[in-house]
């Protein structure tokens, strides 16, 4: 009997590991090896070829970090879509799976089409879906897999509309699942402003062909201001919604009712809100949706997660380090790094020194190096009084923000704690 075929996921590892991703080792790319046999070399990422830059991820602290989300969810009853626009790499994502998530959140249609393409059978996507491209592409989707399933948002009764004029043209034979979006409050992101205007959503799906309303949804983390009191209360807002919508009859004949919120600053009050929920006329699917989680920061999140306020829950690790080399030192307090903007996260906070590699291969603090600037291929580093910072060392960075580090990396070394890459994350943005 023949074996059976590799699945998509699998199939990554057949890639070159060539030219097209930075970082990776030269001669493995003059050599025709692929990333999977790269990968089964065990290679040093300090001394193995790979060149700088080059983003690492922990493989231990990324282990820790999909228990650690899993664990919480279970805990909690809740499901968990985590966002997969965080990373966009198809092996995290089956890892997430492995490990119990109801599916994947995704926010635009090329990263469903990526999802679908590498076997996610549920998908949220946390936007509302007008492009007739797109839902003629998905209706077809759901009507070649009975087992696929998509739930996306509506948040007017004209993108109810387009969404139904979309779907009738392209014969869709299955409705699209679709759940209210609750806007976070005025100067919020998307989103219904009002309850109101949601029961007016909600009587637009009713009257269309196309469309089936099973639930309500929305973001916390647009909260204008938000701190937890300011996130409770729109929470609360989420769940009544949920309430006074099944109450008039919205999700009659539902197997269940979504509910969903989360991402990676709040997720506590989202367990906490959604514990509270009554009983509703079907059973409830409360869907968490973090994603930064997977990889953590060295900055924003690493401030903001909610670990933080109940520490007995368990706690996240920052995965992340990018491995950069000084390539200058035109002065005694300055010195430059070979990494910029093209390289490391810096919409929220620039990276932070951690560790220095010094030419002989030992690791030492970098206490009294501050990243000041990024310019496109190069990181300012101010170099305090007495510091010892050689040309051609290497600096490790922690990032901050991993929504915005793995779209600049198409392919990412997964190193273990004595530096020995065991894997390669092929991501697509």
């Amino acid at each position: 009997m023949a074996a059976p075929a590799p699945s998509p996921v699998a199939r990554l590892a057949d890639e070159p590991a060539d030219h097209r991703f930075k970082g990776l080792p030269p001669d493995a790319a003059a050599a025709g090896t692929t990333l999977g046999e790269l990968a089964a070399e065990r290679r040093s990422l300090f001394t193995g070829g790979f060149t700088t830059p080059v983003l690492a991820l922990s493989a231990e602290r990324l282990e820790h970090n999909l228990a650690a989300l899993a664990e919480y969810s279970a805990r909690h009853g809740l499901a968990f879509a985590p966002h997969g626009k965080t990373s966009m790499a198809p092996q995290l994502f089956e890892r997430q799976l492995e490990r119990g998530a109801w599916g994947i959140t995704l926010a635009v249609p090329h990263q469903v089409r990526v999802a679908r393409a590498y076997g996610v059978p549920r998908i949220f996507l946390a936007n509302e879906l007008v492009d007739a491209a797109a839902l003629r592409w998905l209706a077809a989707e759901l009507d070649a897999d009975p087992g696929f399933r998509c739930i996306c948002y509506v948040d007017s009764p004209r993108g109810v509309a387009l969404m139904d004029e979309a779907l009738r043209a392209a014969g869709a034979r299955r409705r699209v699942e679709v759940v209210v979006e609750l806007g976070a409050g005025d100067g919020a992101r998307t989103g219904a402003r009002t309850e109101a205007e949601c029961a007016a959503i909600a009587e637009a799906v009713a009257a269309t062909g196309t469309l089936r309303l099973v639930g309500v949804a929305g973001y916390e983390g647009e909260v204008p201001g938000a701190d937890l009191a300011a996130v409770r209360g729109w929470l609360r807002r989420l769940t009544g919604l949920a309430v006074s919508l099944d109450a008039a009859g919205h999700f009659a004949g539902l197997d269940e009712i979504v509910v969903s919120a989360g991402g990676s600053a709040w997720f506590d009050a989202v367990a906490e809100a959604f514990a509270e929920l009554p009983e509703l006329s079907a059973p409830t699917l409360k869907l968490l949706r973090s994603g930064a989680y997977i990889s953590h920061d060295d900055g924003h999140y690493r401030r903001l997660t909610p670990f933080n306020r109940h520490p007995d829950e368990g706690g996240l690790q920052a995965a992340f380090t990018l491995w950069t080399q000084v390539v200058s030192r035109p002065e005694p307090d300055q010195a430059f790094l070979n990494a910029g903007k093209r390289d490391a996260a810096f919409d929220l906070h620039l990276p932070e020194p951690h560790m220095v590699r010094g030419i002989d291969g030992t690791v030492r603090s970098a206490a009294g190096l501050t990243v000041t600037a990024l310019s496109d291929q190069h990181a300012w580093l101010r170099v305090d009084e007495g510091v010892e910072l050689e040309l051609g060392e290497w600096v490790g960075l922690g990032m901050s923000h991993p929504c915005t580090m793995f779209d600049k990396w198409q392919v990412i070394p997964v190193a273990d704690a004595e530096g020995t890459v065991t894997d390669l994350i092929r991501t697509f943005f």
